[in-house]
């Protein structure tokens, strides 16, 4: 694939932001190739996202923010530059369910994840064999209710010493702590078997076939403090009807939930997600 640089961009929304920034690349030497944005009318907040072709850029990636300062200043920006060519590096978290796991490291394989996977981390030791067919590391870390704080620990060391760019519960079914996630802002994807905000919390295929609903969803979302609130990157939904069971419920939930989570993986591998206060922007 061709390497391209990626910025990011957050602000006020005002006139001018555009013609700046694609002015800035222009009297560089790049080609844009890709421009997206949105302006959000409740926050008064402008996102962009732009791609460009940095083979004939004539300031190197240290060098940018240097030089865009004046205009990121004018216009009260939050940005960042990230370059495709960098594959962050992912840690994957899973328990006993299977899809999940054994999806992102198919994707992974055939190419569609552009990033590199240190090691799996599980509470349990069911897994291995997957992990091993795809080759890759698998750590099994015990948690127990008189432990938790013992096995996140050892996770963040684990997690540090690889530097990993951002983690995925892959149906890891172990609540995070605060302390924990504050280590990981904006770099923990979760997915959750719902369609959020309903059915938080455990067991929501069961809540759903209580309640007889005809549509269940699944959800990829951001991890913050609180449990199954953070940022939505992704959500599906299956219809179903007054025949289905609930194995039919899981089955089918099971299906939505691999889809999911690995389209807000590649969104975040890709940068393509911004994040402002509880929501996302998601430039496909």
């Amino acid at each position: 694939m061709k390497n391209t640089s990626i910025l990011l961009v957050s602000c006020p929304d005002t006139k001018g932001v555009v013609a700046s920034v694609a002015d800035f690349v222009y009297r560089h030497n790049g080609n844009i190739l890709h421009a997206d944005e949105h302006a959000d009318e409740g926050s008064n907040l402008f996102l962009m996202r732009v791609e460009f072709d940095p083979a004939g850029f004539d300031l190197a990636p240290d060098e940018f923010g240097r030089h865009f300062a004046a205009v990121a200043e004018r216009f009260q920006m939050r940005w960042r530059l990230a370059q495709s060519s960098y594959r962050p590096k992912m840690v994957i978290l899973v328990s006993r369910y299977d899809h999940c796991l054994a999806d992102l490291l198919y994707r992974h394989r055939s190419g569609e994840l552009a990033c590199d996977i240190p090691f799996i981390i599980s509470n349990h030791p069911d897994n291995l064999a997957i992990a091993e067919f795809y080759g890759i590391q698998y750590e099994t870390i015990e948690v127990s209710k008189d432990a938790k704080h013992k096995a996140e620990m050892e996770i963040l060391q684990l997690v540090n010493h690889a530097q990993a760019d951002f983690l995925v519960l892959a149906r890891y079914m172990q609540i995070l702590s605060n302390e924990f996630v504050e280590h990981f802002p904006q770099r923990i994807i979760n997915i959750h078997h719902s369609f959020l905000p309903a059915f938080v919390g455990a067991k929501p295929y069961h809540q759903a076939f209580a309640r007889g609903v005809k549509l269940i969803g699944a959800t990829s979302h951001y991890v913050t403090e609180v449990l199954d609130d953070g940022p939505i990157i992704e959500q599906d939904v299956v219809r179903i009807s007054h025949r289905d069971s609930l194995d039919d419920l899981l089955q089918k939930g099971r299906d939505l939930e691999k889809v999911v989570l690995s389209r807000a993986v590649r969104w975040h591998v890709q940068n393509r997600i911004l994040l402002y206060g509880s929501k996302t922007v998601v430039f496909e």
